[in-house]
């Protein structure tokens, strides 16, 4: 190689890693680690049920455990347990937990029970109503308030397990939070149905108080159920925790990947207005199948949005820098007949809460 070749190969690398330095000073990733909160149900004084002899409490520790250890592997994932022992914590104080570490995903683990012979996995995310059934089974998780939590009358003002107004008014779930709890739900619920082939007792919206008491995407899973012998049995067998355990885990990694795909994004650094960017949208409508943005799928209103996010689209209406901007657009959307459509705020691309973005500004 002649040396003018070789000047010409110098010249190349010497530009190509100024290029690099460049752009790595230039653009910030926001990238994140991740913080998801496992609770274990019941525990300590609390046993939860006791179908065929078996602990909830045991099972729902030991799960938690399985799940926890594997997604530590994980350095983009910060694991923290309600409690990782026999002990008995309040309800309110699981929830104080997630919301101090300000996690990112609270997942409660439950086995269930029932006086018939009943069997088969379901996961729950809070919701203002719920058919009787599911009305029994958040009664019969609360029902821990009354029985084993001190002056729960202070910690819980106007709660009655027994109630259904009291089950269902206590508070309302932001719809932003609601839809990231429908995702990792369904991820697990899957997990549970097509992988282990356990009975599919569906995603299910009730009012949990553990999951009331958090403010960020939270899911309620029952395993299963002790009181049928055959589930029992293998819910309480290593076999039966180790694969559970996994569908969980592997539920919470896609849902953490689908995350990342949708918060990685770049962002000038010395560019501090772009960096604070607030855009406000309208939420028409959220569903697993895509459709055209024509018109005249959305009632006429046109330069409707979609984006997909984890397993589900979401269709936007309307765009403001202006949390007044935005309010014209929600009437419109109402007045066409989307009276569930609700104001969401993207800042540098990235979903967050519109208390947030209102903050902001």
């Amino acid at each position: 190689m002649n040396k003018f070749n070789i000047k010409v190969k110098n010249l190349f690398f010497l530009t190509f890693f100024t290029l690099i330095f460049f752009f790595s000073s230039t653009f910030v990733y926001a990238q994140k680690s991740y913080t998801i909160v496992l609770d274990a149900g019941h525990g300590g004084k609390d046993p939860g049920n006791l179908g065929n002899g078996y602990k909830e409490k045991n099972i729902a520790l030991k799960v938690a455990l399985i799940v926890g250890n594997e997604l530590k592997k994980d350095k983009d994932l910060k694991v923290i347990y309600t409690r990782s022992g026999d002990v008995f914590i309040d309800l309110w104080k699981r929830g104080d937990i997630a919301n101090t570490a300000k996690a990112d995903l609270f997942v409660s683990i439950h086995c269930d029970s029932h006086t018939s012979n009943a069997y088969g996995a379901g996961t729950f995310v809070l919701g203002l109503r719920g058919n009787k059934k599911n009305l029994e089974i958040a009664k019969r998780e609360n029902a821990v308030i009354l029985r084993f939590e001190d002056n729960y009358k202070e910690k819980y003002i106007g709660f009655d397990s027994n109630s259904a107004e009291s089950v269902i008014g206590l508070s309302l779930l932001q719809e932003e939070n609601l839809d990231k709890s429908l995702e990792i739900a369904s991820l697990i619920q899957t997990n549970f149905t097509k992988n282990l082939k356990r009975l599919d007792r569906k995603v299910k919206q009730d009012n949990f108080q553990v999951l009331r008491e958090t403010i960020m995407p939270s899911v309620l899973v029952e395993l299963g159920f002790l009181t049928n012998k055959t589930e029992g049995r293998y819910l309480n067998s290593k076999n039966g925790q180790q694969k559970m355990g996994k569908a969980v885990t592997d539920g919470i990694k896609n849902y953490i990947n689908h995350l990342k795909l949708n918060t990685v994004i770049e962002v000038f650094a010395d560019d501090e207005n772009l960096k604070n960017t607030v855009e406000y949208k309208i939420q028409i409508a959220s569903g697993k199948n895509k459709i055209s943005t024509k018109p005249y799928n959305f009632k006429n209103l046109k330069k409707v949005q979609v984006a997909k996010v984890g397993a589900y689209y979401k269709y936007y209406y309307g765009n403001s820098s202006k949390y007044k901007g935005v309010l014209k657009a929600l009437k419109i959307a109402k007045e066409k007949g989307y009276s569930s459509a609700f104001i969401v705020a993207f800042k540098s691309g990235e979903k967050i809460s519109v208390r947030e973005a209102k903050k902001m500004q």
